[in-house]
């Protein structure tokens, strides 16, 4: 694997000698002590289920550290409601919150309910861990990092159009997609749930960072607006969506409906983050898929910074009675190395320093990484760069508002809306 940039690289040193004496999760020595008396506890751990990370894998995944812990039981929960960001406001409000939440990082609300783990030595070397500081303290750990600025394709839909190289720019996009149209394929693949808005801001995140590097702290300090800023880029889906590059009925198929889709040859495009990979080497096709870099506007820097975020970020409430455990098992699931590979692998994500086998595809994720001028928070962000909770879904209800008759301006408008009402 090459060295990646300096974004990725920070937690290279630091892993290869933490991960070197991790061993099988028992962790002897480290001063914490099991439970008591021969009791066992009960760590509830609130995981993000997807085609790829499904409830099976994730018991399997903690199999091992609960035959090296056997003082410590540890029960995988799927989301009660739409995905872990609608469950754990549940839980809360409910006082039934898990020990240790898995998905999403912290922000300023949510951290005051989370533990502070700068203190623990093995934290600081997680991937972007210094990165998704919140002032200056480290509350998320996690495995790897996702890229999200990615555009999988169908090589043998681009070869059948005549395309014979990938797209640098955002109007090469739309004439790539007109070419693919004229072939007969639907250019580009979407759906409902939240991968409608994902896909844009996965798409807007390279031209975006070029003109305004530092979005979210912009829009925090009331410099810039949102949804005002994304204008263009909604401007621009609402033609597609016109023109008939991707599904008018779009809204009513699932992610994972979107991703089979794809897979089975039904589209020629499809936007999504790393983890792709880890389903695209699980199908049976009679294509070969490629990847590119998100398209940039015209003049600007190709490839332009990547979407990056922390893959498989852990956090461990404070409010958990099984503190020493729950402390064991987030070290344990970031730095054990079978664990630490097993998470990369299963979802399609990377991570300096750690050698794994890859498929040909992820080798070329690994390029892109490699080739990225620099790494880009992703909608909400992390760290000091975050937005309010919930603008990931907020934005995504008002995309998939393009598909039943508002016009970008009103979406737009919507947005800032919505964040007008919690700053």
């Amino acid at each position: 694997m090459r060295s990646p940039r300096p974004f990725l690289a920070l937690t290279a040193i630091g892993c290869l000698s933490l991960l070197a004496g991790c061993g099988g999760g028992g962790f002897a020595g480290d001063g914490q002590e099991r439970p008591s008396g021969g009791g066992q506890a009960t760590v509830r751990m609130l995981v993000n289920i997807t085609p790829n990370l499904t409830q099976a894998y994730w018991d399997g995944l903690v199999k091992p550290f609960e035959q090296a812990n056997p003082g410590i039981d540890v029960k995988i929960e799927a989301p009660t409601g739409k995905g872990v960001a609608d469950t754990l406001p549940q839980q809360l409000a409910a006082g039934n919150a898990p020990d240790v939440v898995e998905t999403l990082t912290a922000d300023e609300t949510l951290a005051k309910q989370v533990l502070d783990l700068t203190g623990q030595p093995w934290a600081k070397d997680t991937p972007l861990a210094e990165q998704a500081k919140l002032g200056g303290k480290i509350y998320t750990v996690g495995v790897g990092v996702q890229a999200q600025s990615l555009v999988f394709y169908n090589k043998k839909a681009f070869e059948k159009a005549g395309i014979d190289q990938p797209p640098a720019t955002l109007d090469d996009f739309d004439a790539v997609m007109g070419k693919l149209k004229a072939a007969g394929w639907l250019p580009l693949q979407t759906g409902g749930e939240f991968l409608t808005g994902l896909q844009l801001l996965q798409l807007s995140n390279p031209s975006r960072a070029q003109t305004l590097p530092t979005w979210q702290q912009d829009i925090k300090a009331g410099k810039v607006k949102a949804g005002e800023s994304l204008l263009p880029y909604l401007e621009r889906y609402r033609t597609w969506i016109d023109k008939g590059y991707v599904d008018k009925n779009a809204l009513g198929m699932k992610y994972a409906d979107a991703e089979t889709a794809f897979l089975s040859g039904k589209s020629a495009m499809y936007v999504m983050g790393s983890w792709f990979t880890a389903s695209e080497a699980k199908s049976k096709k009679d294509f070969e898929v490629g990847v590119f870099p998100a398209p940039v506007d015209k003049g600007q820097q190709y490839p332009g910074p990547q979407g990056a975020t922390m893959a498989a970020p852990y956090m461990i409430l404070k409010s958990t009675p099984q503190k020493d455990a729950a402390l064991k098992l987030v070290r344990w699931l970031v730095t054990d190395p079978a664990a630490v590979k097993s998470q990369l692998k299963q979802d399609g994500n990377f991570r300096a320093g750690v050698e794994r086998e890859f498929t040909p595809l992820e080798k070329q994720v690994q390029q892109i990484l490699d080739g990225a001028p620099s790494g880009v928070p992703q909608g909400e962000g992390y760290g000091d760069a975050t937005l309010p909770k919930g603008f990931n879904a907020a934005w995504n209800t008002e995309v998939q508002g393009l598909y039943v008759g508002k016009s970008p301006k009103e979406v737009a408008e919507g947005v800032d809306r919505w964040l007008a009402g919690r700053s």
